[in-house]
């Protein structure tokens, strides 16, 4: 189990985390979402031990002391993945994944390289020097050395920020899979929704230094606490329910996915489109319902200027009222 308490953090006068208390079981995947600048990277940092904190962080019960306590910050029994990779470019993909690995089993060090290239799709390109990689590759190549002396615990930051969609998708569940298999405990710093809805046990919304929100992904996305939790899964809109209920003077408001919304043949709720955005399956349609501007999910475009009639389910918008 990893558990923080009364952990604070401040490059310099202004805290960038504050007095955060959690605690997470072995073998979890914890997503940590938040605006550029809210503290994902630093709470990686305190706990891999770059940074120095006057709270407390134990792993399975074994206080984790920072940079003022140890010579050679971190933990052995860690991995932290920061964006910026750090391979040795001179040497090939291979070498870098086995860098660390002992040379005294040649062949279970090999067997070991060529397993964590194909975790992270890149056994193609073993032998291609690191400097001729793209940004994607080297990322990925980042990625497997960091699991090869296989450790307890994860630390990710934004992994695959620079790796292609197409690829992106695959790779995670390849990588996840593998975390589980393990027991790895796995902590993902991320602007990317998906990592946080499909892949992890547990998220955290950060804002402002604190825990804004904290539970599983599928409770926070269904029952966002807060516009900001809702606004970072996607598009969402945050409508007065005077808006939606003719017969409220309510100024009370409601939190809204775009698919949430239905265009329907007749409704007492009326609004008029101002444009229509393809988004690929479906149609993203901007537009104005009285006092607020709206986004609804559809089939298909909708001519600007157009007067639609709308429907939300009476027990969302029960759930949503803020």
């Amino acid at each position: 189990m990893l558990k923080l308490q009364n952990v604070s953090f401040a490059y310099e006068t202004e805290p960038v985390l504050k007095n955060l208390n959690f605690q997470i079981e072995k073998g979890q995947n914890v997503s940590i979402i938040g605006e550029s600048g809210c503290g994902k990277s630093t709470l990686l940092k305190l706990i891999y031990g770059l940074l120095h904190t006057d709270g407390k962080i134990t792993w399975e019960g074994q206080e984790l002391l920072g940079p003022n306590y140890n010579l050679v910050p971190g933990e052995p029994f860690i991995k932290y993945l920061a964006q910026d990779f750090d391979l040795m470019l001179p040497i090939s993909a291979a070498e870098n994944v086995g860098k660390h690995l002992s040379n005294l089993y040649p062949i279970k060090k090999k067997r070991r390289i060529k397993e964590l290239l194909e975790v992270v799709e890149m056994e193609d390109e073993a032998d291609k020097k690191a400097k001729f990689l793209s940004g994607g590759q080297q990322q990925r190549i980042a990625l497997a050395r960091a699991l090869a002396k296989e450790p307890e615990i994860l630390l990710l930051d934004e992994p695959f920020s620079h790796i292609d969609h197409f690829r992106k998708n695959n790779l995670r569940r390849r990588l996840f899979s593998y975390l589980k298999e393990r027991n790895i405990t796995c902590f993902i710093a991320t602007h990317d929704s998906t990592d946080a809805l499909s892949f992890a046990d547990r998220t955290f919304v950060l804002k402002n230094g604190n825990i804004y929100a904290d539970g599983t992904p599928q409770d926070l996305y269904k029952a966002p606490p807060n516009k900001y939790t809702a606004s970072l899964f996607g598009d969402v809109n945050h409508i007065m329910f005077k808006n939606l209920n003719k017969n409220s003077s309510s100024r009370k408001r409601v939190i809204l996915y775009p698919h949430e919304i239905k265009i329907v043949p007749n409704s007492k709720i009326e609004a008029i489109v101002r444009k229509s955005y393809f988004k690929g399956k479906s149609f993203l349609i901007e537009a104005v319902l009285n006092s607020d501007h709206i986004l609804i999910e559809h089939h298909e475009a909708i001519t600007p200027e157009t007067r639609i009639k709308l429907k939300v389910a009476e027990d969302i918008v029960e759930k949503r009222l803020s």
